[in-house]
């Protein structure tokens, strides 16, 4: 390729995306001349859903821009935490990040997850239909022009991946009110009302429950339930002071 040089610095964030070799602080390429900035940056392995602003020679540019010779390319981080156009916010999770789901279902977060592996095309159409976020650890899936709106889950470890999506988009957290299995709203319900769904133990031993609106799976407060208060506990100080 005989095109123009310019030159490319990675924000510290967005250098885990690219090859070893190109992790420095600054890069030297050599474009075709018609490619756009965003096809460059994607070329580097950063999915532009992680891109914040794009600056060059100082001054910001749409990731339809055109790089010319010897220009300098500032690649910025997405901003934290992240607005996200329209209301209310709500997530779509790839069949990887099932614990995941259900912790942000856990804290009251709409978080619509797929148990089997429909394929990025239905995906990316379900994120662009129902206007959810994306999260993925999938960087090809996150170059899909047809989603709505995504972001890369950084970490493979549950408790860091739940911190990182509630930094850095601040939802609003309304604990104990979805369902962890359908992600449907709980209602609460009488012992008698769900009395034939519980085992005789259960039924002698709680006297509070919630049913799910969607897929009537009933909640109680059983022996698991101190492991997950303490999850939603540290999430509410943490983050729940914030949400849009």
């Amino acid at each position: 390729m005989n095109g123009p040089k310019i030159h490319v610095v990675l924000a510290p964030a967005l250098r885990l995306f690219a090859a070893p070799e190109r992790r420095t602080g600054e890069l030297t390429l050599v474009t075709d001349g018609a490619s756009s900035l965003g096809h460059v940056v994607e070329s580097l392995g950063v999915p532009l859903t992680e891109v914040g602003a794009l600056l060059v020679d100082g001054r910001a540019v749409p990731v339809s821009h055109v790089p010319g010779a010897g220009e300098r390319v500032e690649v910025r981080a997405v901003a934290r935490p992240q607005r996200v156009p329209g209301a209310p916010l709500r997530f779509l999770l790839d069949v990887h990040l099932g614990t995941l789901a259900r912790r942000l279902r856990l804290l009251g977060v709409d978080a619509a997850y797929e148990s089997e592996d429909i394929g990025d095309p239905a995906l990316a159409a379900r994120s662009a239909a129902e206007r959810r976020v994306l999260l993925s650890r999938d960087r090809g899936l996150l170059r899909r022009r047809e989603i709505w709106a995504g972001a890369y889950v950084y970490s493979d470890r549950p408790d860091e991946q739940l911190r990182d999506v509630l930094g850095r988009f601040t939802p609003r957290l309304a604990p104990w009110t979805r369902c962890t299995a359908c992600n449907g709203e709980l209602r609460e319900a009488d012992k008698d009302s769900v009395g034939e769904l519980l085992e005789r133990g259960t039924r002698r031993s709680y006297d509070v429950f919630a049913q799910c609106t969607v897929c009537e799976r009933v909640y109680w407060r059983g022996a698991h339930h101190a492991r997950l208060e303490g999850i939603v506990a540290e999430a509410v100080r943490e983050f729940g002071g914030v949400g849009v």
